[in-house]
């Protein structure tokens, strides 16, 4: 007989799958009772009391403002939040897959579409939301680019915040020459996410985290792009770090699942967003 963990590990993702199927993606009503927003990137929303602060949503490496929050974006509007989402890091001739540019520069572009999105919400501050790079690129704004000023939270969905060595296969490098520096010119925003890299290096000296803003790091122990998954995680005394697992030992999300499509993700991240009335993210959230 097959060993209960072999067994229950697909029935359990059968499960999740079949929620993500059944649950609607958005709602006709906000659940805080304020009237909802007409959707997403929708610059005439204007952030309610409960919901005072837009939030941001910043995809992924070779993710875009769109086909990354297909799932999230929904689930947050029918809140009552008003969500916005950038397209950063393009490279000419490269379309939809974006997130390829050095990074120092996509956190530029994160600045100018934040005070953008301030600008005409009239709110004093945002709320980031980030998957994979989108999770740890905001960290460049915040640290060199005056961004904790105007930001109250960052969430990073599967996060490389220090790096990622695709299981192993980045220590392959040196014995390929020339590969690291066509990596470099060819996709810089690739080339600093390796560990040790120099944007890194600098990111992460005298501290993860900048006074001011609240960060929430929720990863996934099967995590096979950003590698060891455990390096996600940030320090500071303004940090909670979640591991998917320990909210529902069924979840079986892998480093695209969590940030796409896992409503049980997605209920941490409202928690995030709001927590003074956070509930129990377990895996009946699937199914809220």
């Amino acid at each position: 007989m097959l060993p209960w963990k072999r067994v229950l590990r697909p029935l359990a993702a059968l499960l999740l799958t079949a929620a993500v199927a059944v649950v609607p993606a958005a709602t006709a009503t906000a659940s805080d009772g304020a009237a909802p927003s007409r959707g997403w990137n929708d610059y005439t929303c204007t952030p309610s009391t409960a919901h005072p602060r837009p939030v941001v949503l910043v995809h992924g490496t070779l993710g875009n403002s769109v086909d990354n929050w297909l799932g999230l974006a929904p689930y947050l509007t029918s809140r009552g939040y008003c969500v916005y989402s950038l397209d950063y890091g393009q490279l000419p001739g490269v379309p939809f897959f974006h997130g390829l540019g050095p990074i120092d520069k996509s956190a530029e572009q994160l600045s100018a579409f934040v005070d953008k999105v301030l600008a005409a919400t009239g709110a004093a501050e945002a709320d980031l939301v980030g998957h994979s790079q989108g999770g740890m690129m905001p960290r460049h704004y915040l640290k060199f680019l005056g961004g904790a000023a105007k930001v109250n939270a960052l969430v990073g969905i599967a996060p490389d915040n220090h790096g990622t060595d695709l299981n192993g296969l980045t220590n392959l490098l040196p014995y390929f020459p020339g590969a690291e520096d066509l990596l470099k010119a060819t996709t810089p925003g690739l080339a600093d996410q390796i560990t040790g890299s120099a944007f890194l290096t600098k990111l992460n000296a005298g501290g993860d985290t900048v006074p001011g803003v609240r960060y929430t790091v929720i990863a996934t122990r099967y995590d096979e792009v950003v590698t060891p998954w455990r390096t996600q995680y940030l320090s500071g005394s303004a940090v909670r770090n979640v591991l998917l697992q320990d909210l529902c030992p069924l979840d079986l999300s892998e480093h695209l699942a969590i940030g796409l499509f896992d409503r049980i993700a997605f209920h941490e991240v409202a928690n995030a967003l709001d927590p003074a009335h956070a509930t129990p993210t377990t895996c009946a959230s699937a199914f809220s």
